[in-house]
């Protein structure tokens, strides 16, 4: 049976990830249906899959109320309509596809969990590095009790200073009036492999954080509301707009660079498109913006079988990368999805121990988009569609929902200078 797929939201993850794959994989699926309020990504993917105008929408409401023939919804729009168009998805009868973070409050995500469970309807959590090789590896290294039990984890998400300012500071995520804690928006993926691993129960969790560089106070002297219109650093600041958008597109090849983040300032980038759109939000010096996410924040969790684990956060890195670090009763794991190794020692009795290494580029063909967790998160959940096993799903709500409450939890400690706040099991009823 051919699955018919709808895709609400046509930016950087519905649009060129989620449908382009689909695109790529006629066998699996089909697009049948498309909605996003930008005229000119309608256009592109109203081509793209080949849609009459009867199936092309302008936004999820509008799409839904049409009652599409899909067995699916993706739903990869922002973060604060994800609440009310995946519960009209639900109800209506489609399974999910549903881009992280489930919604931007507690209660908003246990009522999508409770839908689906109610209306007997897969939802499956864009917690993408749970089916990225280098992850994946790790966990079975866990499950084989090669490092014994685990006693303490350290996870530290680079966000990178470029990144950082485009999605954070001038970008979609920047305030958490329109969008959701950084903790939760970003950080979930991290919480919820922390969880995934542990496989115990969270007992409390505190945390500590803040906006440390990206406010007016750090301005330049008589600093312009954009780069480009005559700012008295541009040569030496690093967060330049223009250093970053139009230098990397032109050292970008030709067929590499008419993707994220160079789309998200237009549709179709060309140098002309993109030196216009400075004007615009990512032009913006980034101590002049209405930024108030945190820049950097650490969470600390203790877990009801005595063990702990800590993230960081950090706006304030060169590159965009997570590294991992899990000690164990009977050996430690070291591992960067930057360098895509695995490095285990096992304690023997010697002052050195000499470890074993996985590499994991020469273990796996395909490690584009987040370290191959995208492509094999939607094989999961397209070859999932036609099962009856709704736990063949790694991501599904059930397992992940609790990433969030753990979000929820970290940043209501945060916000009360890192009190330390206990987890119930009425907090994921």
């Amino acid at each position: 049976m051919m699955i018919n797929i709808a895709i609400i939201g046509l930016g950087a993850r519905g649009g060129e990830v989620y449908g382009d794959y689909i695109k790529q994989h006629p066998e699996l699926a089909r697009v049948v249906a498309i909605a996003d309020p930008n005229p000119e990504k309608r256009v592109k993917y109203q081509t793209l899959f080949d849609l009459d105008d009867s199936c092309v929408f302008d936004s999820g409401a509008s799409l839904l109320q049409a009652k599409p023939e899909v067995q699916a919804v993706i739903i990869a729009s922002p973060d604060q309509s994800h609440h009310v168009d995946a519960l009209k998805a639900i109800e209506s009868g489609y399974d999910l596809l549903l881009e992280k973070p489930i919604a931007t409050t507690l209660e908003a995500c246990l009522e999508i969990r409770d839908a689906a469970v109610r209306n007997h309807r897969r939802v499956v959590l864009c917690h993408v590095l749970r089916y990225a090789p280098l992850y994946r590896k790790i966990k079975d290294i866990l499950d084989e009790k090669i490092i014994g039990d685990i006693v303490l984890m350290h996870q530290i998400e680079h966000i990178g200073y470029w990144h950082f300012a485009h999605s954070f500071v001038r970008g979609n995520w920047r305030n958490s009036q329109t969008s959701a804690p950084i903790v939760l928006a970003k950080t979930s993926h991290d919480l919820d492999i922390i969880l995934w691993y542990m496989g115990v129960d969270v007992d409390s969790v505190s945390s500590f954080g803040g906006l440390y560089h990206f406010h007016p106070k750090h301005a330049p002297s008589n600093a312009p509301s954009h780069c480009i219109k005559g700012c008295p650093i541009k040569n030496t600041c690093p967060y330049d707009a223009e250093k970053i958008y139009m230098n990397n597109f032109k050292a970008y090849p030709l067929e590499h660079n008419k993707v994220w983040p160079f789309t998200v300032l237009d549709v179709n980038p060309t140098e002309s498109s993109l030196n216009k759109a400075l004007l615009g939000p990512y032009g913006r010096c980034v101590y002049l913006c209405d930024n108030d996410v945190m820049d950097h924040q650490l969470v600390n969790i203790a877990f009801k079988n005595g063990s702990h684990a800590h993230l960081t956060l950090s706006a304030f890195s060169g590159s965009t990368h997570r590294q991992i670090k899990i000690m164990g009763t009977k050996g430690e794991i070291n591992a960067d999805d930057l360098t895509q190794v695995i490095t285990v020692k096992t304690y023997d009795g010697r002052f050195d121990v000499t470890p074993v290494i996985y590499d994991i580029r020469k273990m796996s063909e395909s490690l584009k988009g987040h370290g191959g967790g995208d492509e094999r998160m939607m094989y999961d959940f397209l070859t999932g569609l036609s099962s009856s096993e709704k736990t063949s799903i790694s991501s599904s709500i059930e397992h992940t929902v609790t990433s969030h409450v753990l979000a929820f939890k970290a940043e209501e400690s945060r916000c009360h200078q890192g009190t330390r706040i206990t987890m119930n099991e009425e907090d994921t009823r």
